[in-house]
């Protein structure tokens, strides 16, 4: 399994693990990170290795099937669920080819990248990219009220109030849950997803 290199984002911090041992953890881990990197190379099409945002873009397509949100946060039954970026695609299309076709609790998925300060009505998975650090406060609070699922890749983007923050262990993608900002949400989040976690904060509040 090669390792994925390219921005300098967050690190992983080494807090105490919660809820599942150590190996479990890992043995968990492994398997659905490979799920994952299967998923973004198929998606891509690529043989020459995968990138830091291949394999980000498969875990953005898997944390749907372990999120539920509310139903009115979807205009009607046949509505898509949406991922939105804002500004310049970070993915460069990873993103759109991993969840082409796909579908999610009998929805169909669709990405939309947005400009600066395009409303975010309508979108159920928000990415904040490490290019957006600056205005990173100010989308969280534009969400604030929504069901909607952010995810960023900045240093203590789960602690600033974002629901799940990547950051790099060893060269490797990992992920931070922040569960009270989930329950704010009124996002209920899989324990299946908790425990393939790095870091698991706070207590869900809200619903």
């Amino acid at each position: 399994m090669r390792s994925v290199t390219r921005s300098p984002n967050a690190k992983c911090r080494r807090w105490p693990l919660r809820g599942v041992s150590k190996t479990l953890k890992a043995i968990l881990f492994l398997v659905w990170l490979v799920t994952f990197l299967v998923t973004a190379l198929r998606a891509r099409g690529e043989s020459n290795g995968t990138s830091e945002y291949d394999v980000k873009a498969a875990y953005l397509f898997h944390f749907a099937q372990f999120v539920e949100w509310p139903p009115d946060s979807f205009k009607d039954a046949n509505s898509p669920l949406t991922y939105c970026t804002v500004g310049e695609d970070p993915f460069q299309g990873a993103l759109d080819e991993s969840v082409k076709g796909k579908i999610v609790a009998n929805r169909s998925l669709r990405v939309l990248h947005l400009r600066e300060r395009d409303p975010i009505e309508g979108c159920q998975v928000l990415f904040i990219s490490q290019e957006h650090k600056k205005r990173e406060e100010e989308e969280l609070a534009n969400v604030n009220g929504h069901a909607v699922l952010t995810v960023g890749e900045t240093e203590h983007f789960a602690l600033a109030g974002g629901v799940i923050g990547f950051c790099l262990e060893e060269k490797k993608v990992r992920f931070e849950i922040n569960l009270e900002a989930a329950g704010k949400a009124w996002l209920k989040i899989s324990a299946k997803l908790l425990a393939l976690a790095k870091t698991v904060l706070g207590n869900p509040k809200g619903n």
